[in-house]
């Protein structure tokens, strides 16, 4: 098991020390020899575990503990003292300390100590992504002040039973702000439902909608419940509605006022009591100047409007949504320990994140997939142009774009839909390159 070490005192020649036994263990050791020069290093670089010395030049390490752990909960601390002091070893654990050690008494307990910790931030940074999995606004992540805006009406409208409309370009988080008020509403423990209007034929979206008889159309078998009535009792949340055939718009419209609705095949009315959000990329005041959309569904759903930032307007969030990926992904993959570069983050606010969230989520996922040695840096995030490349530049960047579709492959093993969808092109495009390539 390797972890991201970070230790923490003023005695040179017993940091030194420490930092090569535990460098002898594989672990990534960083050294500090004040609480100032730490809280830096804390802030650069995402350790697993930290061991200080209570007694620093600037700080005292027992409250030292309770600043780390207040900031950065996922944390383990192990503080080491020349001097065993039970009011400061009981003041420590309250604070948040994992244990306290006693030099020189206690030095063949470091190393397992240390592996114990470890054992502890996997089941911290476990727990914390179940919460972000799970927890209704506490998904929408960023504290920037258009997205604090964005979140603070979405908490108020939540409370009401109130259509939402929520606009922005794609990738913005539209499902997660949809999901998140349906959390916050008295419908919670209710379904949530949702479709995505794009997604499918008239015909199809129809039947996911409204449901169907057995026999309403050829390959209707059975009997089929839709999402409106799915959603009695809780929320229908319509992705991309502006792609909802005009047909369609009329039926959803008598639904939205008379919460009543008939099945494809069916003469008898049904009743759905549910709450409807929907969202869009697409101007809908140009769609119905276009034809394209109903004024009347427009004014029935714009009841209450939220317009969701694109990620490019709030860049001060991009390290604490990476961090949350970074670490969701980080489950997902079974990998431990991570470490991430500052570069990495740099390399981050570079890009205009023209897929918003959504993209930065595939590119955290792809990059945690190709990273060497457990260390996330820019050189895991490869963005490549080859219309924008020198020509002599050409022939490395296809040998690199070539190593990296490689490594996807590797990862999804072999299954070219998932690599596509990793590599954010099109399945065609994949078997151009892989063509091109050699690669089979």
């Amino acid at each position: 098991m390797s972890g991201n070490i970070l230790i923490i005192d003023d005695e040179i020649k017993l940091l030194k020390l420490l930092g090569m036994i535990l460098s002898q263990e594989n672990f990534n050791v960083k050294e500090a020899s004040t609480a100032r020069s730490a809280m830096i290093m804390l802030e650069q670089y995402d350790f697993d575990v930290v061991l200080s010395d209570v007694r620093l030049p600037d700080a005292f390490g027992v409250e030292l503990v309770k600043s780390i752990k207040t900031k950065y909960p996922q944390l383990e601390i192990i503080l080491m003292t020349a001097f065993g002091n039970i009011t400061d070893a009981v003041q420590a654990m309250k604070n948040g300390a994992y244990d306290y050690l006693v030099k020189g008494d206690d030095n063949e307990k470091i190393i397992p100590l240390v592996y114990k910790a470890l054992d502890k931030v996997k089941d911290n940074k476990s727990r914390i992504v179940q919460q972000v999995v799970t927890k209704g606004f506490d998904q929408i992540i960023g504290k920037s002040p258009l997205i604090l805006q964005a979140k603070k009406l979405a908490e108020r409208v939540a409370l009401t039973d109130a259509a939402v409309l929520l606009t922005g370009e794609t990738g913005t988080g539209k499902e997660v702000f949809a999901s998140a008020i349906h959390e916050g509403s008295d419908r919670k423990k209710n379904s949530f439902v949702a479709i995505n209007c794009s997604a499918f034929s008239k015909e199809i979206l129809e039947s996911e909608l409204f449901g169907h008889k057995q026999g309403a159309f050829t390959g209707a078998i059975k009997d089929k419940k839709g999402l409106i009535e799915e959603a009695n009792g809780g929320t229908l949340f319509l992705d991309e509605i502006g792609e909802m055939p005009i047909e369609l718009q009329a039926k959803l419209l008598r639904v939205l006022e008379t919460r009543e609705f008939i099945k494809m095949g069916e003469t008898k009315v049904s009743k759905s009591d549910f709450r409807l959000i929907a969202a869009t990329n697409r101007d809908l005041e140009d769609e119905i100047k276009q034809g394209n959309f109903r004024e009347d569904l427009y004014f029935r759903l714009n009841v209450f409007e939220i317009s969701l930032p694109p990620l490019r307007n709030r860049k001060e969030d991009l390290k604490v949504l990476a961090k949350n990926f970074i670490d969701l992904f980080s489950h997902k993959l079974h990998l431990s320990s991570v470490q991430v570069s500052p570069d990495y983050y740099k390399a981050l606010e570079i890009n205009d994140w023209k897929g918003n969230i959504r993209e930065l989520r595939n590119a955290v996922e792809r990059s945690l997939i190709l990273m060497d040695n457990n260390i996330l840096d820019a050189g895991s995030l490869p963005h490549y142009s080859e219309k924008a490349a020198p020509e002599s530049d050409s022939l490395s960047i296809r040998s690199l774009e070539k190593i990296h579709i490689q490594k996807v492959l590797q990862y999804t093993k072999g299954n070219k839909a998932e690599a596509a969808r990793l590599l954010e092109i099109g399945i065609a495009t994949l078997y151009r390159k892989l063509e091109e390539y050699g690669l089979k």
